[in-house]
């Protein structure tokens, strides 16, 4: 665990996270992995949750490709530089307030809606440029397998990992120095 942690510390000061480029094609890739899995996602979610096709398409799948393609569109006028007042003393002086990402980002994800609660914290956490540690729930087997097999397959695994466990893993996780946690 420690040794992934490192590897997204690592990974994410090496500054190839803040590029536009990678942000988007890890979006895309992210709404490719939900476009070729969703049959998958819906069987986790039926096995977990019992959810049906159409509650599952409502509440988790739809919803994740709407914010993906959402921040796809905005995302280079979210990071583009604004600008800032600068005080009257200073003229002619110009300021800009330009967004940086944080850094290491923990998700803990809920069980009641696994992918929105995992995937959506990742989208922005990702189109801010940070690096991210994924902790789906254990309460819904079915879908944190999915997250663990598959995201690997579609995301930079240097910059976005997914780990398994129950509540000892989250417990050990919350001892570790994170630049920013997102739990619901």
């Amino acid at each position: 665990m420690e040794k992934s942690i490192a590897e997204l510390r690592e990974t994410f000061k090496t500054g190839g996270t803040k590029s536009i480029s990678w942000r988007k094609s890890q979006l895309k890739a992210l709404l490719q992995l939900i476009n070729q899995n969703e049959d998958s996602i819906f069987k986790a979610l039926d096995q977990d949750l019992g959810k049906s096709p159409v509650e599952s398409y409502r509440d988790e799948v739809g919803v994740l490709k709407k914010s993906v393609t959402y921040t796809l569109s905005c995302l280079e006028k979210w990071v583009a530089p604004k600008k800032a007042e600068v005080p009257l003393l200073f003229f002619p002086a110009k300021a800009e307030v330009m967004p940086q990402p944080l850094g290491v980002v923990l998700i803990f994800s809920s069980w009641n809606f696994p992918f929105t609660l995992a995937l959506d914290p990742l989208i922005g956490a990702i189109s801010a440029g940070n690096t991210v540690l994924l902790k789906p729930s254990d309460l819904a087997p079915a879908c944190m397998s999915f997250l663990v097999e598959t995201i690997p397959k579609y995301l930079d695994n240097k910059a976005v990992k997914v780990l398994a466990g129950g509540a000892d893993i989250g417990e050990r996780l919350l001892q570790l120095k994170w630049d920013k946690i997102f739990f619901t």
